[in-house]
């Protein structure tokens, strides 16, 4: 069974939700969070990226910035700019991009359920994030920004979702970066018909937010005992045939100097080489295929038929080839978690990051990836396996600051 509880949230009123939403921490640097927040007091920045209020060069891990988290938060709720409703309640969270929408319920999952396995993960954490989301949920005594899960969709669930947005969104505004974001409260009724719903759904997936749900499982562990609501974490949870995955690209730097043509050359003999029509992208149309920009030009590569790595859900991940085939023997990235010769490029940045990077000289070579199937995630996930580091990058981003579970 599925456990998504409802909870009193500390939301902005519906004036206050277009200043007080912001990106998610992980997908802005602190000089971007900065600019962001600039002139907004109003901003969740202040508490998702709480070094913006401390002097420049600050260490993002320094005290001070916990400390400072923690007071922000605390003003946002002094100063009204978040409150917190009477009583608990299941939400609903819409996002349009495009011709894309998504609906997620709203809630907080299980610790119990994330330690027993019927969360599901299909990503390794990094020991110093993980601290850090520890570190910065224990200071503020909150879930501040949410887990991202998934589960297989259930006719009955979508039934209820749909009657539930038949009435007026509390909130309903447009981002600048053209996403639409709406939100409703459910009443008593729907609030427990979803809540049992779910108890017949076998198991959730994480989608993005692994070290946010390590962090608050870990959080449960230091105050255990103590009485308050830490044993379970804020969530938003969308249906699978909802989710919009874009590639997780790649660019690398050859540290061998070699010509383009020798490099052409390499690639050849592991993968089929199509030269692409000069201005056009190679943009994969299937798995196994790889657009590949080098020298001003684009190519399209395809990998050879291999029946045994399709047998394998790590093993016959677009990213595992790209990692097998071309980073690790042509261009000796042992561990992409830590090489630096090679870094990552969300998909939402298009094809056109991967050639300013390649056209700047900061690398050698720009990869776009067919991007990972929620399938596959699922596959990975059922079989306890864990995916290549940077396999999956969702769209839309869910806005921080619309709702905060406290302990």
């Amino acid at each position: 069974m599925a456990k998504v509880r409802p909870f009193r949230a500390f939301r902005p009123p519906p004036a206050l939700a277009l200043e007080v939403a912001s990106p998610p921490y992980d997908v802005i640097s602190t000089a971007e969070a900065r600019k962001l927040a600039e002139g907004n007091p109003a901003s969740f920045l202040h508490v998702s990226r709480p070094e913006i209020d401390l002097p420049e060069g600050t260490d993002e891990h320094d005290d001070a910035v916990y400390a400072m988290g923690a007071k922000n938060l605390a003003k946002l709720i002094a100063e009204g700019a978040l409150t917190q409703d009477p009583e608990p309640h299941l939400y609903l969270y819409a996002q349009s991009m495009g011709d894309h929408r998504q609906i997620g319920v709203v809630g907080c999952a299980a610790v119990s359920e994330y330690l027993a396995g019927a969360i599901k993960k299909h990503e390794k954490t990094r020991a110093d994030k993980e601290d850090d989301r520890t570190r910065h949920i224990e200071e503020l005594a909150a879930h501040d920004e949410p887990v991202f899960l998934t589960y297989r969709k259930d006719p009955t669930i979508d039934a209820l979702v749909r009657a539930s947005t038949e009435a007026p969104p509390i909130y309903d505004f447009t981002t600048k970066d053209g996403v639409g974001h709406r939100f409703w409260v459910l009443g008593r009724d729907a609030t427990r018909a979803l809540e049992e719903r779910f108890e017949d759904v076998a198991c959730l997936y994480v989608a993005d937010g692994h070290h946010r749900s390590a962090a608050a499982a870990r959080v449960h562990q230091i105050f255990r005992g103590d009485g308050r609501e830490h044993d379970i974490f804020l969530a938003v949870v969308f249906p699978h045939d909802q989710m919009k995955i874009m590639p997780y690209n790649r660019v690398v730097r050859d540290l061998e100097g070699r010509s383009p043509e020798a490099i052409l050359e390499r690639l050849a003999s592991v993968m089929q080489v199509e030269p692409r029509p000069d201005g056009l992208a190679a943009t994969p149309p299937e798995p196994r295929t790889f657009g590949a920009y080098l020298a001003g030009k684009w190519y399209l590569l395809r990998a050879p038929q291999d029946p045994a790595r399709d047998q394998d859900p790590v093993a016959s991940l677009d990213c595992s080839i790209a990692q097998d085939l071309l980073l690790g023997p042509i261009f000796g990235v042992k561990d992409p978690r830590r090489d630096k010769h090679v870094d990552f490029v969300g998909g939402i940045r298009g094809y056109g990051e991967l050639e300013r990077r390649v056209d700047a000289g900061e690398f050698t070579l720009g990869l776009h990836l067919y991007p990972t199937q929620i399938e596959q995630l699922f596959a990975v996930s059922d079989a306890g396996l864990l995916m290549p580091p940077k396999s999956t990058w969702f769209e839309p981003k869910l806005r921080s600051g619309l709702f905060v579970h406290t302990f």
